[in-house]
This record gives C-alpha cells, sequence and structure tokens, in this order.
C-alpha cells in the first residue's frame, strides 16, 4: 500500500522570508477558512518568531491574533504549529527559564498543537527546556535540527543530537534546512537513520529554494521515510521561500506516494486573498530580489531569505569600499564584484568561527563580520579589526558550543582583549525574571490576562510591548506606512505632518571623509539616536564624541532594541539619518573619524 505524505503549510514563514511584516489578524481569519477548504493540509504554520513582534509593532495585541487565527484550524482538525528558538524563545537574545516555560502554557491554552524548537548552534542543551515545557503543557516536542553543509554536519553529527532530544522526550524532528543547502543525498541518509532508530518519531523536513536543491531534497527524504513537508503557495512561492504545494503534490504522487487533492478554486482564493494583502500594503517591505533563486547560495550556505537585506547592506558600503579604493589609487569595484567578495569572504570566516549553522541570529553575525573584514582589508587594516558584541558571545560559547573548532588566530585574539571563555550551560546565565514581571503589570495597574498572557508579552518583548500599551507603536507603523505610500505614489490613507529631510549622498562623504568608519544599523528597523524623542532634528551633531563597544544609537526592530555600536572611537563627521528614519541592516547612518 502506497505511504502517505503530509502537507504542513508554512504561512507563517512565507512572509517571514519575504518580508518585514506579517498579515494583521483581520487578514488571516479570511484567508483560513480558504486554506481548510484547500483540504490537502493537515498542519499549518501559524506563529512563533517574529509574528507576535510583528502585531506589536502594528500596535495590536498578538494574544488575540493568535488565538483567533488558530480556532479555525482547531476546529477543522487541523493541527498548528508554532516556530520557537530555544534558549532566545521568541527573540533574538536570551531568555530566562520562567519565561520559557510560561510560553508553552500561554501558547497551548491559544490553541498552538505543536512547538517546534530549534537553537542555531544545535546545542541540544538548549533544546532541553523547550522539549520538557512543551511536554509538560500538553504540547507535541518537534525538535529541529538547523540544517547545514560542512564538514563537520555530517549524519553521525546530526545523530548525537537527535539521541538527546528524544532521551529528553522529543515527539517528532524538523529538519530545518533554512538556508536550502543540505544535500538530497544527505537528508535522505539522516533520515533513513532517525527512521531505522527511532520508527515512532514523526520527521518533517523544512527548506527554502534559494539555491535550488529543494524539490529534489523533498523527493529524496519522502523515499527515505519523512512524514511531512513543508510547503507555500503563489505568490509567495519559491524564489528565496518555500515549493509551491501543487508542484511537490504532483512529484510525489508520480512517484507513487499517497497525497491529499487538492481543491483548486479554495487554491486561487488563498492565491488572490495574499495577493490582496501584498497589494494593501505587506508588499512595501517586500524585496523583489525574494522571488529570485540563486545558485550563489550554495558556495556561502547564507539563507535566502538574507539576500534582500544583504544587497541592501552592500549599496552603502559600496560607497565606503570605492572611497577605500580611490586613496588606495586602485580603481573602483562594482556591485556584483563586491557581491562575490562578500561570499567568498563568508566561505573563509565561516569554518574560523566554528561553523555555526547560518540561521538566525548567527547567519547576521557572520555576514556582518565578513562586510566588516572587507572594508577593514580594503583600507590596509587586519582582518577581525571590527567583531561586534553579539559575535563575540557567540564566539566565547554565551550561546552555546560552536559545532566546530575556533581556528587559533580567533583565540589569541580572544586572550589579547581579555575575553573568557564560557564552558557552562547558557541558560545558567539568566536567571528567572517573572516575579519582576509580576510587579510591573501590577505597578502599571494591566491585567496579567487569561493564562498569564499579557504577563509574558511584557516578560518577552518589554519594549515593544510597553510601545503597544502606549499607542506609540500603531502612530510609528501609520507614520511608516504613510511614507512608503507617498515615495511609490500611493495614495496616503491617514493624513499627518511628515517632516522631510533630503536624501544624504553617501558617495560624497566618503569622498570627503576618505578615512572615516561608517557607522551603521545593526538591524531593519527604526532609526532612534535618542530613545522616546520623536523629534526628527534629535541626530547627534557633527564633533560628537563616540567609544568604540559603546553604544551611539539605536534601532528599533520586531525583534527588540538593537545598538549601534562604533567599531572605533572619534568623533562623528557626519550623520546621514535622521531620527524616526526607517533603515536596513546594513546601512550607513553617519561616519566616525
Amino acid at each position: 500500500m502506497a505511504r502517505e505524505i503530509q502537507f504542513s503549510l508554512v504561512y507563517r514563514d512565507m512572509w517571514q522570508s519575504s518580508g518585514k511584516y506579517q498579515p494583521r489578524v483581520d487578514q488571516l481569519v479570511r484567508v483560513a477558512p480558504a486554506i481548510i477548504d484547500m483540504g490537502c493540509f493537515d498542519r499549518v504554520e501559524t506563529n512563533g518568531g517574529a509574528f507576535e513582534q510583528v502585531n506589536l509593532l502594528y500596535g495590536e495585541n498578538p494574544n488575540k491574533s493568535v488565538r483567533q487565527w488558530t480556532a479555525p484550524f482547531k476546529k477543522a482538525g487541523i493541527q498548528t504549529h508554532m516556530l520557537e528558538r530555544a534558549l532566545n524563545a521568541l527573540r533574538m537574545n536570551p531568555v530566562p527559564a520562567d519565561v520559557r516555560e510560561l510560553m508553552f502554557k500561554v501558547k497551548k491554552a491559544q490553541g498552538v498543537d505543536i512547538a517546534r524548537s530549534f537553537c542555531g548552534l544545535n546545542d541540544h542543551r538548549n533544546l532541553r527546556l523547550s522539549v520538557e515545557y512543551a511536554k509538560k503543557w500538553g504540547m507535541i516536542s518537534q525538535a529541529a535540527l538547523s540544517i547545514t553543509f560542512s564538514p563537520v554536519h555530517t549524519v553521525a553529527y546530526y545523530m548525537d543530537i537527535v539521541d538527546k532530544v528524544v532521551e529528553y522526550g522529543a515527539d517528532e524532528i524538523c529538519l530545518k534546512d533554512m538556508a536550502g543547502v543540505g544535500r538530497p543525498s544527505m537528508l535522505a541518509e539522516l533520515v533513513r537513520d532517525i527512521k531505522k532508530k527511532y520508527p515512532h518519531i514523526k520527521v518533517q523536513y523544512h527548506g527554502h529554494c534559494g539555491p535550488g536543491f529543494s524539490p529534489a531534497s523533498m523527493l529524496e527524504v519522502a523515499r527515505a521515510g519523512a512524514d511531512v513537508l513543508d510547503v507555500a503557495v503563489e505568490p509567495l512561492s519559491w524564489g528565496k521561500v518555500h515549493p509551491d504545494v501543487i508542484t511537490i503534490r504532483e512529484m510525489l504522487r508520480a512517484d507513487g506516494f499517497l497525497v491529499k487533492d487538492i481543491n483548486m478554486d479554495a487554491y486561487m482564493e488563498v492565491r488572490r486573498l495574499t495577493q490582496e494583502f501584498i497589494d494593501d500594503f505587506l508588499g512595501y517591505w517586500i524585496n523583489p530580489q525574494n522571488k529570485i533563486m540563486t545558485s550563489l547560495l550554495v558556495g556561502c550556505g547564507l539563507p535566502g531569505g538574507m539576500m534582500g537585506s544583504m544587497m541592501a547592506d552592500l549599496k552603502p558600503f559600496l560607497g565606503a569600499i570605492n572611497a577605500a579604493e580611490r586613496a588606495a589609487g586602485r580603481p573602483e569595484i562594482s556591485l556584483d564584484a563586491l557581491t562575490v567578495k562578500l561570499f567568498e569572504e563568508v566561505q573563509y570566516i565561516w569554518p574560523k568561527l566554528g561553523y555555526p549553522p547560518l540561521v538566525t541570529p548567527f547567519s547576521q553575525y557572520v555576514k556582518n563580520t565578513a562586510l566588516m573584514n572587507l572594508l577593514s582589508t580594503l583600507k590596509g587594516q587586519p582582518r577581525w579589526s571590527s567583531i561586534d558584541k553579539d559575535t563575540w558571545g557567540m564566539i566565547l560559547g554565551r550561546c552555546g558550543k560552536l559545532p566546530g573548532p575556533l581556528a587559533p588566530e580567533i583565540v589569541e585574539l580572544a586572550g589579547q582583549k581579555g575575553f573568557e571563555f564560557y564552558e557552562g550551560n547558557p541558560q545558567d546565565m539568566y536567571p528567572d525574571e517573572l516575579p519582576k514581571f509580576r510587579t510591573m503589570m501590577k505597578e502599571e495597574g494591566w491585567d496579567c490576562g487569561p493564562d498569564d498572557e499579557e504577563l509574558f508579552e511584557l516578560a518577552m518583548h518589554e519594549r515593544q510591548y510597553r510601545d503597544y500599551r502606549s499607542g506609540i507603536a500603531k502612530e510609528r507603523f501609520n507614520t511608516e506606512l504613510e511614507d512608503l505610500r507617498a515615495k511609490a505614489g500611493a495614495p496616503i490613507v491617514v493624513k499627518r505632518p511628515v517632516v522631510e529631510m533630503p536624501e544624504f549622498p553617501i558617495e560624497e562623504y566618503t569622498r570627503k571623509y576618505p578615512h572615516a568608519v561608517p557607522l551603521q544599523a545593526p538591524a531593519m528597523g527604526q532609526l532612534l539616536w535618542q530613545v522616546d524623542v520623536d523629534d526628527a532634528s534629535s541626530a547627534p551633531v557633527s564633533g560628537t564624541p563616540v567609544k568604540a563597544g559603546e553604544a551611539a544609537g539605536y534601532v528599533q526592530t520586531k525583534y527588540g532594541m538593537e545598538e549601534i555600536i562604533p567599531a572605533v572611537s572619534g568623533r562623528i563627521v557626519a550623520v546621514t539619518g535622521k531620527q524616526g528614519k526607517s533603515v536596513v541592516k546594513g546601512e550607513i547612518v553617519a561616519f566616525v573619524q
């Protein structure tokens, strides 16, 4: 009898891999009936990383969104699943254990069935509490392996992790091929080994299309025994996102697998509504490059979802690099040549940094270090002249154990800076905090909500939650949307005064200050030279002193507040970003000399 393969629609990740925002809850509840009517999905990914922060950035309550979004699927008998980052839970930085546990209690109460938990370093110690807490609160625990391709990421390496998470009680295993660089034959061997050793364990495969391996990988893991495949739908399928359910279904059907039929009328309705959401406002934050696959991703191993932001990083960097080239009497380089140089630099430094899987947030750390190395070497300075504090945290073991050994030069550099390596359990570094947040809720006069869900939001995303409660978040989002609509020539829905400032010519500054070091936004978000100040004139003036390693400003992101850290001490000689401006990761916001 033919073996059945089930499909999961990764509706959350479709948007997460395409742009900045997710659909609003009113849009999600409109598309849910059509997704159900398609008839081919046993699972839908509804929430998790970024989803809740996005709701808060809208100025809306994420708890209401999760409850309303999961309800129709639960009623239809379709399982819902979320994504969480183990030690980091739903944010980009470590979370105390008591807050992590509350998350599973809250999400189960809100109707989420499956917790997909991954550690970006594949450190089983970070996954242990996720598995135990999910089981304690009645969720299905799906432990995810962060898949990449390197000499250390072998089948034996991954099976060691599988052994540990199964010992902790995991019900399922997910192969999270976030960059789509897992080789089909290796993935099939891994699935066969899991199924042979743990036949009761369900295996789900998640692979992005970026470098083009995905359909082959899906066919191979299905033949090897995988149970569930993650798929997408148009207009957000393929490109840097996930394969479309229609193609994958037909491929598996032709290979003899049992797969559910697709109601094409319902598919077209999901497609129509998704496009409507894009046209409404979400498309303003979707980079057109996300629709394109590229084999250049095979070598560097970077996630396809990073390509759009990476190209935005490179454009302002190009001016600074070409200024250095001119100062050295060398010819300028093109953006394409710089892209190749960046890929080559990532390939060069990745082994030296211990082969961290290139998944959030470690993909950003490696890429940012590669960018700074490029700038340093082209200016005649040594590599590793600028490594940010978060990357040092990864290097020193504060996020978990790196898969491979560090290069001797990195170990030596850490010693020169007086840094100490941490070999303990990363969770031990972050004491419980829920009592503190309960006190805050009481002081503010806020109710903790059903199942303590409002308490959870404050504890997980304090800054964004406060902005949501105050109304600042909704006002900020509406202003950002109006600015983008105005630039696109679209009608402005809500009228309000907008402070306009001229665009700053980056090339002019790089020529004027050839020895200055760019100060860059660490992430996509809103530039805040001063927190809680709305005046666009609040940017620092020329001559303002800054210190290497100390925050000179901030970027409000969907994950939290990120510090803008100068690589060198000196004085600001030019400011290219106004207070409140929307910036992308790597965008130059000032120059320091």
